[in-house]
């Protein structure tokens, strides 16, 4: 652990705890039982919040109201301007309670308050995104049908959607589903990671006080079983737009099956870039150091792999270890920090053992593998990792480590690098680094991901689709398409004036 940049507490003061309710129809509810369950922050092991704990009644009471709010309400049939001046003061509002948003997210997933802070940010401009898009929806028209017949094709909104978000980017990632569905004319149930309630909860206030009519958006608190069992199998749920695990969105599949309704997955993984011999590789450091280290690695989009041209393999893992020193990873609440705690013991166990195994079947780790020590602050971090000397097929070199864990392999070709690339379960994200555009291209052109990044890592915009391919999801979040994910299609054909042929004879 010796000359790593480590933030010590802040010695900031801590909040009470949050109460986290269930928003159904428009009303703040307990649990009938009134079971709760308490999260204790990863970074600081205070208690942050105390959530109501739902089961299959409350779930079915929200799926209720939603279905209630679009067959019997006026949601699913506004104008688009109106949803959008709705969804405009959303984006208001959640940039004025930006620090109060920002410091729950922190306390309750353990990333770094300056990131919270952006992330929030970023939520509001994927608001105003998506009410621009409301009031561009539109189907098309058939003129060439023949004199007597006019073609519309419609679209229009799915229905009730079950919207079931993540830890690790909570207000973030309820912000690439919501406002979308929302767009669409949608009405939805949300569920939240029961390790990380609160930030959802206080969009549930904000929708409120945007005057979103009731029921429209239900929150329904608790833990998969069996909330979010029931959010993918009742039948008056018409979607489930889910983001998580692989193993988690397989279940999620299963289970909607039943009713073949829709869904849209976006899972996990196991993110490569490829540096070619010509590429800059200052730059292609700091980018690697950034993707791998980014929300602790506790990211579906993490740079966790990274194959290097033999060549130039040796000098770019220095610079990406040298880089990895100067990250300064400790108290989440220090603007300075840039890495704060991981989510859960058990979590780090998990990153931990990713470490011990490549090393015990002869891996090298060129930086880190153990857990960090932050004076005056709790035990859930740890150290920045490289892991050199791997084969292929090791599992810290395939599976999803979900940590500030960076898998270094080589290659000669790129028809190598692409093998190596492709001869995974995953193809959410790739990169590649070379100043010769015609590689870029042609690696592009042939690597089996969701989204390529040429000459950089995980920058993003609400105008671009994201999703994945293979066991990294099914569907696309953001951009027009992910407006599209919440529409369905109607063919109308209507045939004008009585030109219609009898099919029965009258003879």
């Amino acid at each position: 652990m010796t000359k790593m940049r480590v933030i010590p507490s802040a010695g900031i003061s801590l909040p009470e705890p949050f109460s986290a309710r269930h928003l159904i129809d428009g009303t703040w509810r307990d649990s009938a039982d009134e079971a709760v369950s308490e999260r204790h922050s990863p970074a600081h092991a205070n208690l942050v919040s105390v959530a109501a704990k739902g089961g299959t009644s409350e779930a079915q009471a929200a799926i209720a109201a939603a279905r209630n709010a679009f067959d019997a309400g006026d949601w699913a049939f506004s104008s688009g301007a109106s949803r959008a001046v709705i969804l405009l003061k959303v984006a208001d509002l959640i940039e004025h309670d930006l620090d109060r948003i920002a410091l729950l997210e922190t306390l309750e997933s353990g990333k770094p308050i300056s990131q919270a802070r952006a992330e929030i940010s970023g939520a509001a401009d994927l608001w105003r995104y998506a009410a621009s898009l409301a009031r561009m929806i539109h189907g098309d028209s058939h003129n060439s049908l023949g004199a007597d017949m006019l073609g519309v094709v419609l679209k229009e909104p799915i229905g009730v959607v079950s919207l079931i978000t993540p830890w690790n980017f909570p207000f973030l990632i309820i912000s690439q589903k919501l406002p979308f569905a929302l767009a669409a004319g949608c009405t939805a149930v949300i569920k939240p990671s029961e390790l990380t309630p609160s930030t959802t909860c206080i969009l549930g206030e904000l929708l409120t006080e945007a005057g979103l009519p009731n029921g429209v958006a239900n929150i329904v608190l608790g833990f998969g079983d069996p909330v979010g069992e029931t959010l993918s199998t009742d039948p008056r749920v018409d979607m489930v737009s889910f983001t998580g695990s692989t193993g988690v969105g397989k279940r999620i599949s299963a289970a909607a099956s039943g009713t073949l309704k829709k869904v849209s997955l976006e899972l996990g993984g196991k993110n490569p870039q490829v540096i070619f011999p010509d590429a800059d590789l200052d730059q292609a450091a700091d980018a690697i150091t950034f993707g791998v280290y980014f929300n602790a690695g506790e990211c579906c989009n993490s740079g966790s792999r990274i194959i290097v041209h033999e060549e130039v393999v040796e000098e770019l893992t220095q610079k990406v270890v040298a880089l990895s020193r100067k990250v300064p990873f400790g108290d989440p609440l220090d603007p300075s920090t840039q890495v704060g705690a991981i989510i859960s013991p058990e979590h780090m166990e998990k990153i931990d053992s990713y470490v011990q195994d490549a090393v015990a079947d002869g891996a090298t780790v060129a930086i880190g593998g153990a857990a960090l020590n932050v004076d005056g602050v709790g035990p859930q971090f740890y150290q920045p990792t490289v892991v050199t000397n791997l084969r292929p097929n090791m599992p810290i070199a395939r599976e999803e480590v979900f940590g500030p864990v960076l898998a270094v392999l080589t290659f000669k070709t790129l028809d190598e690098a692409l093998s190596l690339c492709n001869d995974a379960a995953y193809g959410l994200s790739a990169g590649v680094w070379s100043k010769d555009m015609s590689t870029c291209l042609s690696f592009a052109r042939r690597v089996q991901a969701g989204t390529v990044w040429t000459n950089t890592w995980m920058d993003g915009f609400p105008e671009m689709p994201f999703g994945g391919v293979k066991e990294s999801g099914q569907g696309r979040e953001l951009g027009r398409y992910g407006l599209d994910e919440f529409l369905e299609v109607k063919t109308l054909q209507m045939r004008i004036g009585d030109t219609r042929q009898p099919w029965v004879s009258s003879e």
